[in-house]
């Protein structure tokens, strides 16, 4: 399990860190920075395909007509969320930016609710009006309703709803994915050629590498979480996900100097409150449930006192 506590830790930390990569594309608009993301994204798992011996598998799948529709929301989904990130970060608001990673895991909760109708214990409750306060206190703080991070929050919330019913393995699904968004990337970035208006081949040999480049480290953290969610209790990975919005605001504020009032300190000071509540709540939860199937005489009573052990 300590491998995969590690690559877990990983994979949060270089999400965690890439303010500070697609800072480098500062004026460079940000529905190019995507199309090139998602095009070498694209050009990266067909590679991985090709190594792995896996080309049939995606290739069944790129047949099914289901699964390309729901993996096309998924796509659209995505897509939106790379947008609003990558226009975030270059717009000045890294901030705002790791509000929207701190809030969704609670953005989850309430999808639970409203699609499969599941039932939220007392203290998940405490934690959704918690954080509702702290942003209904932002929004008082900003003057506006903090759009960038609800965006963020509700797009990469839905996004891992509609992945909920997906059946392919992370890998083969991002393959999917880029594979259904291509197509109009490729088409805008041969516009932008075209019209002599592109940045790539004109700015430097150095953003070039950047941008190709942009598709590798995408896929990077991408194959570390799906070997740590393999390897580690999923309790843990709800608390590790938290690490990457730390660093994204920590960069945000220490680095790029953004601003950070006490009434920001307040509301976020709210959400961090809830997001403590979720996720004692959430550990509380799982520890009981593995206690319960380890009593004497059920069926995996060994295998649930080894999990319990291990969180």
């Amino acid at each position: 399990m300590r491998r995969g506590v590690w690559q877990g830790l990983a994979a949060y930390t270089i999400w965690g860190l890439f303010p500070i990569y697609w800072k480098l594309f500062h004026g460079i608009p940000a529905l190019e920075v995507l199309a090139h993301r998602v095009t070498w994204s694209f050009v990266a798992v067909t590679a991985m395909l090709v190594v792995t011996g896996r080309v049939r598998l995606f290739a069944a799948a790129a047949r099914n007509p289901a699964q390309v529709g729901l993996y096309g929301l998924a796509a659209i989904l995505i897509g939106i969320n790379w947008f609003l990130y990558v226009w975030g970060v270059n717009a000045g608001f890294v901030v705002e930016t790791s509000l929207g990673y701190f809030i969704t895991p609670l953005i989850n909760v309430l999808l639970g609710v409203v699609v499969f109708r599941e039932r939220l214990s007392g203290p998940q409750w405490a934690a959704v009006a918690l954080a509702g306060g702290g942003v209904t206190y932002l929004t008082v703080a900003y003057g506006a309703v903090p759009w960038l991070a609800l965006g963020l929050a509700v797009t990469f919330g839905s996004y891992g709803l509609t992945k909920k019913k997906a059946t392919l393995g992370a890998f083969d699904g991002l393959a999917l994915e880029t594979a259904v968004l291509v197509g109009p990337a490729v088409a805008y970035l041969a516009f932008l050629l075209l019209a002599h208006r592109s940045s790539f081949v004109r700015v430097g040999a150095l953003t070039d590498g950047l941008l190709v480049a942009s598709g590798f480290i995408t896929i990077a953290p991408l194959l570390l979480f799906a070997s740590a969610v393999r390897a580690v209790p999923l309790s843990m990975i709800g608390l590790l996900q938290y690490i990457s919005p730390t660093i994204q605001l920590v960069i945000g504020v220490l680095l790029f100097r953004e601003p950070f009032t006490s009434g920001q300190l307040t509301g976020f000071g709210c959400v961090w409150a809830a997001l403590v509540v979720f996720a004692v709540d959430g550990v509380r939860s799982s520890r009981a449930k593995a206690l319960a199937s380890s009593r004497p005489g059920e069926p995996g009573a060994t295998a649930a006192r080894s999990a319990v052990r291990r969180i």
